[in-house]
């Protein structure tokens, strides 16, 4: 039934595509106790599950630039838009994350950060600052990719802030390389798009049901070249 763009047929059609969405998504978060267990190949699991938990939700993926290195103990920096900027960017180069420290207490998407060993940072306890970049540095000498979002906050995607240089003194400590990563989100025609924004009194059941109801929302990736710490946080987080 054809009742026009904002009629009764198109709000059911919405209605029932995130019923839908939910319903799949519902069924994958259930599944993330697989990410916990040690296996060959692990990584790419966890890259395969954040593209079928985005594409539940509506989300596509499209990445650029690069190339992607394998590099061990590498920091990852990007914009922060979204709580679903930790699945995008799982996507492409799974690690842990630094994190807002009540993220681990939300619904559906507590179990799943805690699995992948996020590093709890509490802005408004700037005196323990210190020991999260000392929790990263040692992250970083093990070997292991660690993801942070030096912003300090999310923006609605249309702009974005400054990188504060506070993370950028792991790398520098623990003498690792910085991968950048340009993230955006855009609508299916190509315009720029504030739907997986979580900015402001926004709730995050709000958040799901926009990004689940819209049509089509795609997250693009540009991965920027790989930056040597340096010496001076400040310049390498102007760089």
């Amino acid at each position: 039934v054809h009742a026009g763009a904002d009629g009764p047929g198109r709000r059911w059609a919405v209605a029932l595509r995130g019923s839908l969405r939910v319903g799949v998504a519902v069924a994958l978060f259930s599944g993330v106790w697989l990410l916990a267990i040690p296996m060959p190949g692990r990584s790419h699991l966890q890259r395969r599950y954040c593209r079928l938990i985005l594409r539940s939700l509506g989300v596509r993926m499209s990445v650029s630039g690069g190339p992607i290195r394998n590099v061990p103990g590498v920091l990852v920096v990007s914009g922060h838009v979204s709580w679903l900027d930790i699945f995008a960017i799982g996507t492409v180069l799974p690690g842990s994350f630094v994190a807002r420290a009540d993220l681990v207490d939300w619904p559906a998407l507590g179990p799943i950060v805690r699995l992948m060993k996020v590093i709890p940072i509490d802005r408004s306890r700037l005196r323990r600052l210190p020991s999260v970049v000392a929790a990263v540095a040692d992250r970083l000498r093990a070997g292991h990719t660690v993801v942070a979002f030096p912003e300090g906050t999310t923006w609605c995607g249309l702009a974005y802030g400054r990188f504060r240089p506070a993370m950028f003194q792991a790398a520098i400590d623990a003498g690792r390389p910085v991968q950048p990563l340009r993230l955006t989100y855009r609508h299916k025609d190509g315009r720029p798009s504030t739907v997986p924004a979580f900015v402001g009194d926004d709730s995050l059941l709000t958040s799901i049901r926009r990004v689940i109801t819209a049509r089509r929302t795609v997250c693009h990736i540009h991965v920027e070249s790989l930056q040597l710490p340096g010496e001076d946080r400040r310049e390498l987080a102007a760089r």
